[in-house]
């Protein structure tokens, strides 16, 4: 990098107006950066507030048809799916995950039916069918058996492939399943399905709206999901995670969560050059609109700067659920 000085260099005379701001930005921020995470429930016509999540609704699946069209006319790419199950339906070896006629697979089909360029990507984990709301599979103790939960994501991943869904991401943070994932996807001949791995999901404090909005919060009652989920001081550990990943067949790679974890997005992308996303999760969306709402700080300014702050990290693409907002914010 060049030296320069003071008088002959005047940082502030690119920053005096709007037009010179524009273009000489390093980083921009636009709709097709976005991806907008939503939550299904069964039935028709209903559609249910997140309390902890203030403007976030569970919405059936006809409803979801047409909040979907919205995003996609804001130049939205794509939508990730996350169901809202019938306690009912609820068990302990969640089978509920691979049935073709469930919630997930009729929901990838109604949205692929009406909007077919639309992306659709659907979460390959298990607590929102668990009884006990883990993302895995239990033994007698409570602690979440690696190898037999991978055969239950496998088989969850290959229903929801066979729906229609382009992109399928595990999130479960098991060792070893994208590998078996991808060689199940392989054998049903559904080689052109994507796969976006949760390479880097830590044991966050930011993930407790997110399992109000999917019920799995009162199932999962006091217990934790440290013995899967990384450990938040860890930054190296984070890179063996996505090159075990990339080595398996992931085709892209998310970091969870956001803001918090920007230094971990900068490293993954500069040291892999792959496709690397970033989670803007349910607890930073729910600061956000509580210190919005509060007249603490504005909220176009804040979501629009916090969006930027990952793509400058080295974010392809970031799910968000400010996504609706976003796109608005920046047609105008």
């Amino acid at each position: 990098m060049t030296e320069r000085s003071y008088p002959s260099s005047r940082l502030r005379r690119l920053r005096r107006t709007g037009f010179l701001r524009d273009l000489v930005r390093e980083t921009r921020l636009t709709p097709a950066d976005l991806i907008y995470p939503v939550f299904v429930l069964d039935g028709t016509g209903k559609r249910e507030p997140v309390a902890s999540m203030p403007g976030v609704e569970r919405l059936s699946i006809d409803l979801l048809v047409a909040h979907a069209r919205a995003a996609a006319g804001l130049g939205i790419p794509a939508l990730a799916l996350f169901p809202v199950i019938d306690p009912a339906l609820k068990s302990a070896d969640a089978s509920q995950a691979w049935n073709p006629d469930g919630l997930v697979p009729r929901a990838v089909q109604a949205l692929k039916s009406a909007l077919p360029e639309l992306g659709v990507i659907t979460d390959v984990a298990l607590d929102p069918y668990t009884s006990h709301g883990q993302d895995g599979l239990i033994d007698h103790s409570g602690y979440v058996l690696n190898d037999t939960t991978v055969s239950a994501l496998t088989r969850q991943a290959v229903c929801q492939a066979r729906a229609g869904a382009d992109v399928v991401a595990p999130s479960d943070m098991m060792d070893g399943r994208v590998g078996v994932i991808r060689k199940a996807l392989e054998r049903e001949g559904l080689v052109n399905t994507a796969i976006l791995a949760y390479s880097a999901k830590y044991a966050s404090a930011f993930y407790g709206p997110f399992r109000d909005a999917v019920g799995s919060a009162a199932t999962l009652g006091g217990a934790g999901k440290h013995d899967y989920q990384m450990d938040c001081g860890n930054r190296d550990e984070a890179l063996h995670e996505v090159a075990l990943d990339l080595a398996e067949g992931a085709d892209m790679v998310m970091i969870k969560p956001g803001l918090p974890y920007l230094d971990i997005v900068r490293r993954v992308k500069d040291r892999f050059a792959v496709p690397t996303f970033v989670y803007q999760v349910s607890g930073e969306y729910a600061m956000l609109k509580a210190a919005a709402q509060n007249g603490w700080l504005d909220e176009r300014a804040g979501v629009l700067e916090t969006l930027l702050a990952c793509r400058r990290a080295g974010a392809d693409g970031i799910l968000s659920y400010f996504a609706l907002d976003a796109a608005r914010y920046l047609q105008r």
